[in-house]
């Protein structure tokens, strides 16, 4: 079967997606499922030559039902969107420079330097030229880092792109220890040795080409390209000045400790792309596709729809698919965050990124790589970085303006202090602006900032946590209000029939038939529970005309009688007597041509861990917890008592959620925000109008994962306290690398100007504080204790 996916542009009726769907599915040799929240329809069909004529058929049936609708074939073309390997790129200052002006470039609209996995994210304009602007972009690069090479990324070059980043990495910091070395070791017998002043210049000089020759060379060509205030000529001149003041020896020696400060540096942060990686390592390599009798070893990119692959134990299951033969447990805890094993059996649904622990499976695939769950994981935790927080935007702006006014200070430290106060030389103040040019790089703040968010998000993701971006992980340390909604999010969702109750003239079979025939197109768990217990095909023959009135009920005629199931208000609504019923579940109404026919009582548990989530938000300070739910008063009431939730809204239509979530949204603090949770499949307008929308169940759910900001894989809500404290520990380690690195570095300017610091001290300021910053960044991924 091949699949198809057409967009409904302008669909905003669900009982009419459920209409076309259903007479789409009739059509021959077709099979078509609706998504009402993408407006998406997607079919699978027999043949390519057959598809012009369904999408002719389809149109007329979307048109019979919703004339205004536009039917578009589904583009697969993600060209407005590209990523670029930014290969060798190795200073956090250069990437955020690179950022603004390649953003301030026409016909982008968006775009992010990730230093942390060497990534240019764009966002560009259909119309605009791509090899132009490819130019650009390559030129702006190379004026910033003459040596960083551009990459285009494709999909299935990116383990290569990463071993590649990793030897490249490596070959480098072994160059740089054999320079370091020789140099070193020059520099040592010009010190330890009593050599004549001319021999030992001549020693010092050629220790300093060898160790800092190819800062300076990069110094000059910054300057050459305007770019001034670079890290290697603030160092440069400070170590040459340091020579025309007859400080050789410390000329080197800073140097020297400048250099070994920045391999420490880069293996730090080598060490912690690789931690990154590692944590998001679940990319399948490779599917072990069944080609008749043969099994081939390909990549999963290689994979159709509809092929057959086996997934042997220990393995990766490398695409979404169902499982049509073999039984064995599966590890999910790469997606959930769940150590307890899941059993898989025929017909059980196989998600990308599970691990085979025992038996042999064999997996029709149902989704194409790109598609897969594992794929869009991938692609919401590695472009969550080009979200940024704050915080990120302050320091990336502070560190533009932070280099020009230390600069300028140390000039003015040279120049002022000798002209005024009597007897100050300039060879004394020369050598306190070089402490002053030393410290003037804020790398320590622009490294390990973006590093503590992008491990946040990554310590989240491998607790079965997806945050989209590090503004939303910043977002929930200032929650005030959490705003829960009640189906399928702190109950289970899965409901039951407990109670039939038909009036004397009818049986409890025919009033269970007449609902399920009522509520056969519905999917709402309630109609769900109905049909499960009516345990028959609903012959859709016998059902003439179909209504949903929302927020009351369905009006449907069934053989010549109609039928009205809901609740109160609709029988209320068609002025019918009813029984009132006192019980805690949810009372379905029967009514058949304006005679009321009885009710069914349905009812759903409440989750588990539900009362846990509500205690820890509570102890976490969040102020206000709510809840909102279609359902009746006395069990919306009976649910919010039971968790301790403080506020409880009942009955409401979907319309008022979201002026319920604005009403409370207008009584917040300027800083606060306000999270709504659902279950992310018909809380689309809810999830989007609050501050930060969270979508539970995200586990083989597209829609969940598309309509939130943040998604639980699994259906726990007290997850929610969990990325509470993810969010609150990364906060606080990033504030300790700002108060840490500003602190330090205000410590020794000030200590540089009365002449208590020397240059050694600086040196330490400047890379000593980066490497304690990047090492204490990377304590965020360490989610164990909390």
């Amino acid at each position: 079967m091949l699949k198809k996916e057409v967009i409904l542009e302008g669909l905003d009726c669900a009982n009419c997606a459920a209409k076309i769907e259903d007479e789409v599915n009739k059509l021959n040799g077709v099979k078509a499922y609706m998504n009402f929240m993408n407006k998406t329809l997607t079919l699978e069909i027999e043949s390519e030559q057959e598809y012009k004529n369904i999408l002719q058929q389809v149109k007329t049936i979307v048109h019979k039902h919703e004339p205004d609708v536009v039917v578009k074939e589904k583009s697969v073309n993600k060209s407005n969107k590209k990523v670029l390997i930014l290969e060798g790129l190795g200073c956090a200052n250069c990437a955020a420079k690179m950022e603004k002006e390649i953003s301030g470039l026409e016909g982008v609209e968006f775009a992010a330097v990730d230093f942390v996995s060497k990534k240019l994210t764009l966002e560009i304009s259909p119309k605009v030229n791509r090899s132009e602007l490819n130019e650009k972009i390559e030129g702006i690069v190379k004026k910033i880092e003459p040596d960083v090479k551009v990459i285009f990324e494709e999909n299935n070059s990116k383990t290569k792109i990463n071993e590649n980043n990793d030897e490249e990495e490596e070959g480098v910091n072994k160059k740089e220890i054999i320079r370091l070395v020789v140099g070193g070791a020059i520099f040592a017998v010009g010190i330890i040795f009593n050599f004549q002043n001319w021999l030992e210049l001549t020693l010092f000089i050629i220790s300093y080409i060898i160790v800092g020759g190819e800062v300076v060379l990069r110094a000059i060509k910054g300057i050459a390209r305007g770019q001034v205030f670079s890290e290697h000529f603030l160092m440069s001149i400070a170590t040459i000045g340091a020579f025309f003041v007859g400080e050789y020896p410390e000329g080197v020696a800073v140097m020297l400790f400048y250099l070994v400060g920045e391999l420490f540096q880069d293996i730090a942060v080598g060490h912690s792309r690789k931690s990154i990686r590692a944590l998001m390592d679940i990319r399948p390599d490779y599917a072990n596709l069944k080609v008749g009798d043969e099994i081939r070893k390909v990549s999963p990119e290689e994979v159709n729809i509809g092929d057959i692959i086996i997934v042997k134990p220990g393995e990766k299951v490398p695409l979404d698919g169902k499982v049509i033969e073999g039984n064995s447990m599966v590890d999910t805890a790469a997606l959930t965050g769940e150590s307890v094993p899941r059993e898989l059996g025929p017909g059980d649904d196989a998600l990308s990124g599970f691990i085979n622990k025992n038996g042999v499976l064999t997996i029709e695939v149902t989704k194409d790589f790109g598609d897969s769950t594992v794929s869009k994981i991938l692609d919401l935790v590695q472009n969550a970085s080009s979200k940024k927080a704050p915080t990120e935007k302050f320091i990336t702006k502070f560190a533009r303006f932070y280099t020009p006014i230390v600069v300028f200070g140390a000039l003015a430290l040279a120049i002022i202090p000798p002209l005024v106060i009597p007897g100050a030389t300039f060879s004394t103040w020369i050598y306190r602006a070089l402490v002053f040019l030393v410290i003037s790089c804020p790398c320590a703040l622009v490294i390990s900032i973006p590093l503590g968010f992008f491990g946040g998000i990554g310590g989240a993701s491998k607790r079965g946590i997806l945050v989209k971006g590090s503004n939303y992980l910043d977002a929930l340390n200032n929650v005030e209000t959490v705003v829960f909604d009640k189906t399928g999010t702190l109950t289970k969702g899965i409901f039951e029939v407990v109670d039939v109750n038909p009036q004397a003239d009818f049986t409890d079979e025919e009033l269970i038939e007449y609902a399920a025939f009522a509520e056969s197109h519905s999917s709402h768990p309630i109609a769900l529970s109905i049909l499960k217990v009516y345990n028959k095909d609903v012959d859709t023959t016998k059902i003439e005309d179909y209504e949903e009135i929302a927020g009351h009920g369905i009006l449907a005629k069934v053989g010549g009688k109609e039928i009205l199931v809901g609740n109160s208000k609709l029988m209320n609504k068609e002025n019918i007597k009813y029984q009132e019923v006192e019980t805690l579940g949810t009372i379905v109404h029967v009514a058949v041509d304006k005679k009321y026919a009885g009710n069914i009582v349905i009812s759903d548990a409440v989750k588990e861990d539900s009362a846990d989530a509500i205690k820890g938000l509570k102890a976490l300070g969040v102020r206000n917890i709510v809840m909102l739910t279609g359902d009746s008063k006395a069990v919306g009431e009976k649910i919010a008592t039971q968790l301790g939730i403080d506020e409880v809204y009942t009955e409401l239509l979907p319309t008022d959620k979201v002026e319920k979530i604005e009403a409370l949204d207008a009584k917040k603090s300027h800083k606060g925000k306000i999270v709504f949770v659902g279950d992310g499949i018909n809380d689309a307008p809810v999830l989007a109008r609050a501050d930060i929308g969270v979508a539970m169940g995200g586990l083989g759910s597209d829609a969940a994962i598309e309509a939130a900001d943040i998604v639980i894989m699994t259906d726990e809500p007290s997850k929610i306290v969990t990325a509470i404290k993810v969010a609150k520990r990364t906060r606080e380690i990033v504030m300790q690398n700002i108060v840490f690195a500003l602190g330090v570095k205000a410590i020794f300017l000030a200590l540089g100007v009365v002449g208590v610091a020397t240059m050694w001290e600086a040196v330490f300021a400047d890379v000593g504080v980066a490497i304690i910053a990047i090492l204490n960044a990377m304590r965020v991924m360490n989610t164990k204790s909390i």
